[in-house]
């Protein structure tokens, strides 16, 4: 079809429309070309001097069918076969937007044009290499999709003009093959390495370009999925540009861009080299991606491709993706979350504040049972020194085994005013468990209470337990002084040691410090408000750190502590109406448990935490009007939490983890230890005070799990000048006092949580399951 539309006497627009079954693009140029001469011969009135044709376009289909069979059309299959054997059926690239079950042909296309300095350096290095231009960016691009993708096979697809016999030159037709060239990504081989794989498979494409791409794909039968394309879903293209502008007499020629809102593929980069500048465009699905999203990608590209120009022989893996803006702001910025909190002090120091300050004031109700601030401090008091004699001190660890009691915070605090680290242990747990975490922990001394003790494995550990019963002993304890100990305990010093699920493996004992417990604490009062008048019900297992995070939270900022019974919460009726009955404020459920819970009327519930499960957007539209919901976040070995989200109920996606907490960083990195940016999924990192000291008896384990910074693509830095203040509710809740140098969070040691996530573009991390790989640090 052709069509001339006149925009005025000296602007006009010629459209040709032509299937690309009968022409390619060569075949464009030609008519082009063709159509400059015809029109030059018809102003000045001569015959056209064309080329005489000695075949048509039948001529060379005829021969093509005939030639492509048995020895020749065996040879072409059999090493494409070879080539793509075992081939991954689809390149997962992260995308905006789920693939849509039915492939589109929705695109868009965005164009740039590299720095020229940067396309001369990349021209001299591809002759020194000895490999042609095309064969650079190839490595290039490919190098960005294995750093996005993950994936170590990578298979791009790309043109080929097929144009090998003279006769054929001139022709218009379609002589366009495709060909997937494949490259592995194994061992982080230098990229100047990688170049000459990539020179070697092209080399051999190139010699195998006769067999049509319909032909391989029927040969092959690979899975069909209407979702993608066949055998890959990114195509890369080398152009030899036509001339920006054709002189004919009168006229001034130019091609037109066009916006044809289609894609071919998942992503098409073109490129093309002329004049010494490298201009290209990304073609892209919109069912897939976004703009914004492309634009990022084109920033990494260019990132590469400068890397690369400067030092080819860099493993593909330590080649930086995110641009010098995006490293400050990803690195820096997000995590720039200093924030002035007690770290002189340890947890117990801060309850027993709470205790001198509102002694009458309710520090646990269960049942019909209270124990005010004074009565927990000073029974804390004398179980502390009870276990002193004893030979109890800093870094010791004391076990506790009790049910959902009053009992149970007086063991806990009394076993950190002794300035040891308390390990807890769920009763209901199977034997063989609280036997293995008893020998492995090695603690000298078992609390728990006459109903449990004779159900305890105690009489088959290796090491002797001395075993002290909270309430049958308790009359040995009372004679021991109320006063509080003076231990030299300090915030470096263990708080805790809890132990993991055992999902991903043998069960192992995290050792959390008080550093990172008070400034959980500290968060917990800003971001939820608490108060000496909040509720705060305990719902997790003694087990679970989650019931740290619920215990300190009340303790440690004047709040009352709920408890119940097992049964009371594991029913969703009778946990609402205990929500009721006792006023609760605060709580901290599993998204399992919300989901079922009766939307009842809670008038004095305010806040809400989700933890432990993914969250799904019902739960927060359902849960969240007329109150705060977060979304929180945190391994056992970073001190409970290590991000938080205030949702939105009128958001109609899944909640992300996140942002970093106060004093915490999140990192997402690829197996090479490198950051990752924006929208690209990689394993998360935590770094801050809140990390653990390690794992427990566990060196080699500790080692792998907890990684130097200097290791990975990560530094460490100094944050900006804060301000302390002394933790205290008062009504100068704002004020606080100067500090009087930099606030230096330790970078230095990350802890690796197994967890795949990415960045969304507002910061928050968005979390989509577990990582299949293993990080390949440097060194």
């Amino acid at each position: 079809r052709a069509r001339l539309l006149k925009l005025g006497d000296q602007e006009h627009i010629t459209l040709f429309t032509v299937h690309h079954i009968v022409a390619d693009g060569w075949s464009m140029a030609l008519f082009v070309h063709e159509l400059s001469q015809l029109y030059a011969a018809f102003t000045q009135g001569t015959e056209p001097d064309l080329p005489k044709l000695s075949i048509q376009y039948a001529d060379f289909a005829h021969w093509q069918r005939h030639w492509l069979q048995g020895d020749v059309l065996e040879r072409q299959l059999s090493y494409w076969k070879q080539q793509l054997q075992d081939a991954p059926p689809l390149l997962e690239l992260p995308t905006d937007r789920p693939r849509p079950a039915v492939q589109s042909a929705n695109g868009a296309h965005l164009a740039f044009q590299l720095p020229p300095e940067l396309a001369q350096r990349l021209v001299q290095l591809s002759q020194e290499q000895g490999v042609t231009l095309f064969m650079t960016l190839l490595a290039a691009f490919q190098t960005l999709l294995h750093r996005y993708a993950g994936q170590e096979d990578i298979l791009v697809g790309t043109p080929i003009a097929n144009r090998r016999r003279p006769e054929v030159q001139h022709l218009i037709g379609f002589f366009v093959n495709t060909l997937v060239l494949r490259t592995t990504f194994q061992d982080n081989p230098p990229f100047h390495k990688l170049l000459k794989q990539v020179r070697e498979t092209a080399l051999d494409a190139f010699a195998h370009q006769d067999l049509p791409f319909e032909m391989l794909v029927d040969a092959l039968q690979p899975e069909r999925d209407m979702s993608h394309t066949p055998l890959f879903q990114v195509m890369f293209v080398m152009d030899n540009p036509e001339p920006g502008e054709l002189n004919l007499p009168g006229l001034a020629l130019r091609p037109l861009e066009l916006e044809s809102g289609t894609a071919k593929f998942d992503l098409t980069l073109e490129m093309a080299h002329a004049d010494g500048c490298l201009s290209g465009y990304f073609e892209y699905n919109t069912d897939l991606f976004d703009e914004s999203t492309i634009q990022r990608m084109l920033g990494h590209f260019q990132t590469l491709l400068e890397a690369i120009a400067q030092d080819p022989t860099q493993p593909i893996g330590h080649l930086p993706l995110l641009t010098p803006e995006e490293r400050q702001r990803i690195l820096v910025e997000w995590n720039d979350t200093a924030h002035p909190f007690p770290q002189d002090r340890c947890i117990h120091a801060l309850i027993q504040e709470q205790a001198d300050r509102q002694p009458h004031h309710p520090a646990v109700a269960f049942l019909d049972q209270t124990l005010s601030y004074a009565q927990l401090n000073s029974r804390a008091n004398q179980l502390a020194h009870f276990l002193r004699r004893r030979g109890v001190g800093p870094e010791h660890i004391v076990a506790i085994s009790t049910h959902r009691h009053p009992d149970m915070l007086v063991a806990i605090l009394g076993v950190l005013k002794a300035g040891a680290a308390y390990l807890p242990l769920d009763p209901t747990y199977p034997p063989a468990r609280l036997k293995f975490m008893l020998e492995d922990s090695q603690a000298p001394i078992l609390l728990t209470q006459e109903g449990l003790a004779d159900h305890l494995p105690i009489a088959h550990l290796q090491s002797p337990v001395s075993v002290i019963r909270l309430d049958a002993d308790w009359g040995r304890i009372a004679e021991e002084p109320t006063t509080n100990p003076d231990v030299p305990v300090t915030p470096d010093h263990l708080a805790y040691v809890i132990y993991t699920s055992g999902s991903t493996g043998q069960p192992k004992g995290a050792m959390l410090r008080h550093r990172g417990l008070v400034n959980l604490t500290d968060v917990q009062r800003r971001a939820f408000r608490i108060t000496p008048e909040s509720r705060i019900l305990q719902f997790s297992p003694l087990s679970f750190d989650a019931s740290v995070w619920e215990t300190f939270m009340a303790l440690r900022n004047g709040a009352t502590l709920v408890l119940a019974p097992q049964e009371t919460l594991a029913n969703a009726i009778d946990l609402v109406r205990l929500l009721q009955e006792q006023r609760v404020t605060t709580v901290t459920l599993p998204p399992s448990m919300l989901a079922v819970m009766p939307q009842e009327e809670l008038p004095h519930l305010q806040t809400i935490i989700a933890a432990g499960e993914a969250c799904p957007a019902e739960l927060v539209q359902r849960w969240a009007p007329g109150r705060r919901f977060f979304n929180a976040y945190g391994p056992t070995e970073t001190t409970v939490c290590a991000s938080m989200f205030l949702c939105d109920p009128a958001d109609q996606q899944p909640p992300p983890i996140g942002t970093p907490i106060a004093n915490a960083q999140l990192f997402i990195l690829d197996p090479y230890g490198q950051p990752l940016p924006v929208g690209v999924p990689g394993e998360l990192y935590i770094g801050g005070v809140g990390v653990a000291k390690g794992y427990l008896n566990r060196p080699e384990l500790t080692a792998e799990r907890f990684v130097p910074a200097e290791k990975l693509g990560v530094g460490s830095w100094k944050l900006v000048q804060g301000t302390e203040d002394d933790g205290r509710q008062t009504e100068d809740e704002g004020r606080a006092a100067p500090i009087s140098q930099s606030l230096n969070l330790p970078t230095s040691r990350l802890y690796r949580t197994g967890d795949l996530c990415r960045f969304r573009p507002d910061g928050n991390v968005e979390f989509l399951g577990r990582v299949d790989h293993q990080v390949k640090v440097r060194g």
